[in-house]
Order: structure tokens, then sequence, then C-alpha cells
């Protein structure tokens, strides 16, 4: 095992050495780190506290010194939530902007662009937030995920609507090879707890009301007891409220991607919701991590509300900026991929760790449950 776990370091090594500048995206005072999210020009609000999560923990980071006395200056490019935009500015980021490694996409499709550009260019690319299956299976030697997948996302969803009596499940999903991907571990979730997936409801991009009208009639048709789906806020939201009008019995759960925005558009409707959520409640201060992120958050970005978005994109920067110093003090981005390796798991808090061996990128494997309550608020 240990043999192996070497020749797959020493593989990913050689990989990078020949192709990378060593001092790429690093001078003296700086590491310059790109980013290519959804903020769709601040119209994506998950996407918007995503980022701002992410600039708080920077922020606070710098004003500590940085890394090893440099400031970590963070280079981000809207990719509109389209993928050949994000791969356009991964590609950008890498051969013009010349940055040390990618970092922070959010959503399936623009994050498996990003990594497309990431392999090509042997650039690592750290804490991608989506819960793509692509970013982890085949292994990604370079791609280093830091949230849950949302195969542990759907296990947790179904394991509940099972316990709850539900049997019958309809899946949205976009329709994409990312999406056939989800639609796959969703059947063997619900072969594993002996449920019916009785409806695959794929949808396009650009996606019609009347689309929404006859997707809805589709799940009445199948008598669905439960209905989730994969990312996509916006669109969800559509048809929970279609579904409402044409008084649809099902129960519609969903992960964590805009929870907290998808719950304030949809107000009432959202009563009694379930969500899959892949970092701790961002209201509550049981925990060290909540209470640092709060403090943090609210001395950084003063008069922004707590949100999943914002706690996903603290953590995430945290684990980055752990990464970074691991790297050691001239850093490379081979001294990065092996610094990570070589300790195996960042300690972000409370028990956090995110697993990073060779031939295992596995991340945080959290995921938790919360309900929508009468007022509106999520009860882990």
């Amino acid at each position: 095992m240990l043999r192996t776990a070497s020749t797959l370091l020493a593989a990913v090594l050689l990989l990078i050495a020949p192709t990378a500048n060593a001092t790429d995206g690093v001078t003296p005072r700086q590491i310059l780190i790109g980013q290519s999210i959804a903020l769709q020009n601040g119209k994506n609000e998950y996407g918007m506290a995503v980022l701002s999560g992410v600039q708080a923990y920077l922020q606070s980071a710098n004003r500590q010194g940085g890394v090893n006395g440099r400031t970590i200056v963070l280079q981000t490019i809207d990719d509109d939530n389209k993928a050949a935009q994000a791969e356009a500015n991964a590609r950008r980021l890498v051969a013009q902007d010349k940055v040390f490694v990618l970092f922070g996409s959010i959503e399936g499709g623009p994050s498996s662009a990003v990594m497309k550009v990431a392999i090509e260019s042997q650039v690592p690319l750290f804490g991608p937030m989506a819960g793509s299956p692509g970013l982890r299976r085949p292994y990604q030697p370079l791609v280093f995920p830091v949230r849950a997948e949302h195969l542990e996302e759907f296990r947790a969803l179904l394991g509940y609507a099972r316990e709850t009596g539900s049997t019958r499940v309809a899946f949205v999903r976009a329709d994409t090879d990312t999406g056939l991907q989800h639609l796959e571990n969703v059947k063997r979730v619900c072969r594993e707890l002996g449920m019916e997936l009785v409806l695959d409801l794929p949808f396009p991009p650009e996606v019609s009301d009347a689309q929404i009208e006859q997707m809805a009639g589709r799940i009445a048709a199948a008598h669905a007891h439960v209905v989730i789906n994969h990312g996509s806020a916006g669109m969800y939201e559509k048809l929970i409220r279609k579904a409402d009008a044409m008084k649809v019995r099902a129960s519609f759960s969903a992960v964590n991607s805009g929870s907290a925005q998808l719950v304030h558009h949809l107000g009432d409707l959202a009563r009694g919701m379930v969500f899959s959520q892949v970092v701790p409640s961002p209201w509550e201060r049981k925990s060290a991590i909540t209470r640092e992120y709060q403090e943090t958050f609210a001395r950084e970005k003063p008069g922004q509300e707590f949100s999943y978005g914002s706690l996903e994109g603290y953590l995430t920067a945290k684990a980055l900026v752990m990464a970074l110093r691991l790297a050691g003090p001239q850093p490379t981005r081979e001294s990065f991929v092996r610094g990570l390796h070589t300790a195996g798991t960042l300690d972000l808090a409370d028990g956090l760790r995110a697993v990073y061996k060779p031939g295992d990128h596995a991340g945080l494997t959290l995921v938790d449950l919360a309900i929508v309550t009468r007022d509106l608020k999520f009860q882990h």
C-alpha cells in the first residue's frame, strides 16, 4: 500500500514538474489564485454568497500576514454559470494571468470545465464547490474538492424519505453528462434503500414555463412521493411553484446549492422542505468553526447576512490557505501537491477533516439534513 501511494505521488509530481513554471503566480510579496465562479452579473445569489465567504476569510488571513509573508490575491472571473465560459476563463487565468492554482468554482458543469483545463495545463484545482462525481471518479491527482459530493446528499435525502414512508422517487436533473452521472447515483441509492425511481426529469439549460408545467404534470402522473434535485435552485423554485398551483401532492427535497436563497424566494411554500447541507448551520454557535466564521464574517462583511453559501466559501478558503502553507516558504505547484499528500488531511476544526491521500481526494464527508420550520428557519 505504501509503495502504491509513493508511486502515485511520484507520478503526479512528474506530471507537474516539466510543464509548470515554478514562479507562476508567486512573487516575494503575493500568491495569485485564479477563480471562475457563477455570479451571473450579481444575479446568482448563491454564487455571490460563496464569494463573500471566500473574501472574508482571505481578507482576515491577509491581515495576519498572509502565507509566509505573501498576500493572497484572488483573481475572480464570472462564468455566468456556463461551462464554455468557465473553460475560457480557466484558460485565461492559467495562460495570461499566470495564476498559481485554480480555485473555488461552483456548479457541476462549470467546475467540470475548469477541471478539464486544470488537467490539460497541469495546474492544481483546489476547492471546486460542486458535488459532481467526475471531480473524484476517476481519481484526478490535481483536483482537490473540499465539500462532500452529491452522492452523499442523495443518500441522506432519500434515507430520510424512506424512513418517513416515501418509496416512489422523482429526480430533477440537468440534461448533461454530469446529470447522467447523478442519475446513476440516484438509481444506486434507490436500489440500496429498496425505493423505486419512478421518474427521471432532465431539463435543458434554457427551460420554458411550458416545459416546467409539463414536468409538474409528469410528477403527478407518476404518483411520486418525493422529488429531489441536482442543483439549479432557480429552475427548481419555478417547478415547486407550478406543482403547488397544480395541487401535485409530492414532497420536494433539495441539495444544498442555493438552499437559503430558495427558501427566501419560496416563502411559505418552503415550509417542511428538507435540504441536505454540506456545512453546519451558519446561524447557530454550537461549533468552534461556526463561531469563528460568524465573528470573521461580521467583521469583514458588515451588514451581510450569514448563509450556507458564505460559510461554504469561508471553509473552502480556509482549506486553501492551509494547503498553501503546506507548500512551504518557496511554494511551487509540485510542493503544493506534495504538501497535501504528505499531510493526508486538513483539520479545519471540530473534527472536520478533509482527506487528500494519493489515490483518494475525498475532501470532507459531512452531510447534514435541515428542515424548514414554520417561521422559515433551518432546523438541523
